[in-house]
């Protein structure tokens, strides 16, 4: 049975091992030549000339993925809430529209192990499971993209 908090605030973490040095990871979440390499699921691609980054604390972002098949377009902008180089980035993630207030927040933490980085990244507003072939899943291949990326 789900209790009445976690569907007044649906929440999902994912956790992955990326085989790369900290700061070569915070890199690829915060250089927009390197965001159109990984941020975006299978079958979707992220054009270079859609990103636009200003990390720093109030700071903003936008870019718009791109369904490889059919063109549709899937415009996404946010704030960022918290930029601690290189543990953490908190930014909220949504249409360009919508109200930063009311969107969901998505927390990245990078945590030093050797030469890798342990990611935890958390989306609070938003419910996700395994399979619903949307944000969960989304969010799943995007960091299978980044660990390959980050891996050459």
């Amino acid at each position: 049975m789900t209790s009445p908090e976690a569907v007044a605030h649906p929440e999902f973490t994912l956790h992955s091992n990326v085989g790369a040095p900290r700061e070569r990871v915070w890199r690829a979440w915060t250089d927009p030549d390197e965001l159109t390499l990984w941020h975006h699921p299978a079958g979707v691609s992220t054009p270079r000339d859609s990103i636009a980054v200003d990390v720093r604390e109030g700071g903003t972002y936008r870019y718009t993925m791109v369904n490889d098949e059919n063109g549709e377009e899937y415009p996404t902008a946010g704030t960022y809430l918290l930029v601690a180089e290189p543990d953490r980035l908190v930014f909220t993630w949504g249409s360009p529209d919508d109200d930063p207030a009311e969107s969901p927040v998505v927390a990245v933490d990078f945590t030093a192990s050797g030469d890798e980085t342990e990611l935890a990244l958390r989306v609070r507003g938003i419910a996700g499971e395994p399979g619903d072939d949307n944000v969960y899943d989304g969010w799943t291949q995007a960091l299978e993209n980044l660990a390959s990326h980050v891996a050459h």
